[in-house]
């Protein structure tokens, strides 16, 4: 079974409990491949991959072929993207804007609040260079380069701030998950649910022996102190299982992007769901 997650260090952190061999299924070999989320969002609305890390605002577009994960999701509580420009640079209405891909969360909210702005979408590891090479006004960033971004930069605005204006408040921020093939037969569906999860709940119980591992190894593009900020942001205790308040705070941003023109349809995100209640069905 073939995994594809973004190569950002909360993915591969939930992901190589897996790969280190820690977590298993009987019977099925898993293995992975690390694309940028938009490749990734891209790629999904082709329906190339089973299984998948897509960005939360993608999932209204593919719900009839995939159905979300309750685990691997990465939330923003006071944090998250952000928008940054040169230091002390003046943004006008129209200013040019480098996103990370038109289906990301980011991007549909960054949409919503500045109509105005001339959009460029590219990878999200070029978008710090095009800022500070003048190729574009402004850029939002993402997984670890809000961390690590150039002292010549500074924040415009944070896409939190954004989500808490355009929310009403006190949900988290919904930024990625993973998706799974509808099509797969649904007691198989419910055991790669039940792997993933105990691969993050694994991973988060030895946090700091696997982030020793993903370093010394060069999967990380950050160093410990970075890699153990960055993990508590994204890839924390809430990333195991979604919670009600997670649920909530989803159907808020499909709420917005059906309001906004984005979907077709108002999506609550529970009627998608893997129904786990099969496998006691069966077993009765």
């Amino acid at each position: 079974m073939l995994i594809a997650h973004s190569p950002d260090a909360d993915d591969i952190f939930m992901y190589y409990a897996i790969k280190f061999g820690w977590v298993g299924m009987k019977d099925v070999s898993f293995d992975n491949i690390a694309l940028d989320i938009e490749t990734l969002n891209e790629a999904t609305l082709k329906g190339k991959y089973d299984i998948a890390a897509i960005s939360f605002a993608l999932y209204p577009h593919v719900r009839e072929e995939y159905a979300p994960l309750r685990t691997a999701v990465s939330f923003g509580e006071g944090y998250g993207p952000k928008l940054i420009k040169p230091k002390g640079a003046k943004l006008k209405k129209n200013f040019k804007v480098a996103l990370s891909g038109k289906y990301t969360t980011n991007a549909m909210l960054f949409r919503i609040a500045y109509p105005h702005a001339r959009i460029t979408y590219m990878n999200f590891l070029d978008i710090e260079e095009a800022v500070k090479s003048g190729k574009v006004d402004a850029g939002v960033l993402i997984h670890e380069s809000i961390l690590t971004y150039a002292d010549e930069l500074e924040v415009e605005r944070e896409i939190w701030d954004v989500w808490q204006e355009l929310s009403g408040g006190g949900l988290p921020l919904p930024l990625g998950g993973m998706a799974i093939r509808r099509s797969l037969p649904l007691n198989k569906a419910i055991e790669y649910e039940k792997t993933l999860t105990k691969a993050v709940d694994v991973a988060r119980g030895h946090k700091d022996r696997l982030s020793k591992m993903l370093i010394e190894r060069d999967l990380v593009r950050v160093d410990a102190p970075t890699l153990d900020k960055y993990l508590e942001l994204y890839a924390n205790d809430d990333s195991i299982s979604l919670s009600e308040l997670q649920y909530k705070a989803i159907d808020k941003l499909y709420e917005l992007g059906f309001r906004h023109g984005f979907y077709d349809t108002l999506v609550k995100i529970e009627d998608y769901l893997i129904p786990t209640q099969y496998e006691s069905l069966r077993n009765s």
